[in-house]
């Protein structure tokens, strides 16, 4: 199953059967894309757990280290961190039996996106989920 940024019937059924998405590397600053995309998604109804080791809470809600920590199971990880970091978090998606990895706009990692696939997750490598939620006009078909 190849990078499913180019399909999107694929993209549509991962946003749409998603409730719960992690944001790794959530930032605490609202000037930042991954608190504000963090929001949008909270505001479409999305349960959104941020991940980032160096900051304690934002907006009142813990802030976890690691995927491990989470409550509960976790339908898209997010990543707004640098391509570096990617076989480490997709290492941690899989270990989480999470469906999704996506990563924003100019974060991609081949080796990283064949190893989830190989595990049965989905990729969706460089690309922004508030604009392709937009484009596909998920919310329009969302049971929210």
């Amino acid at each position: 199953m190849p990078n499913l940024k180019e399909d999107d019937n694929a993209l549509r059924e991962v946003l749409t059967q998603a409730k719960i998405i992690a944001v790794v590397g959530h930032s605490d600053k609202r000037e930042r894309t991954s608190y504000q995309i963090a929001q949008f998604l909270r505001q479409v109804g999305y349960t959104v757990y941020a991940v980032n080791p160096l900051i304690q809470e934002i907006d009142g809600q813990p802030s976890y280290t690691a995927l491990q920590e989470l409550p509960e199971p976790v339908d898209i990880v997010n990543v707004f961190r640098r391509s570096e970091y990617l076989p480490e978090i997709v290492d941690e998606a899989i270990s989480i039996n999470a469906k999704t990895v996506w990563t924003q706009l100019d974060i991609w990692h081949q080796p990283s996106a064949q190893k989830a696939i190989d595990a049965g997750l989905n990729v969706v490598m460089d690309a922004c989920i508030k604009i392709e939620y937009v484009r596909l006009k998920v919310g329009l078909t969302r049971d929210v």
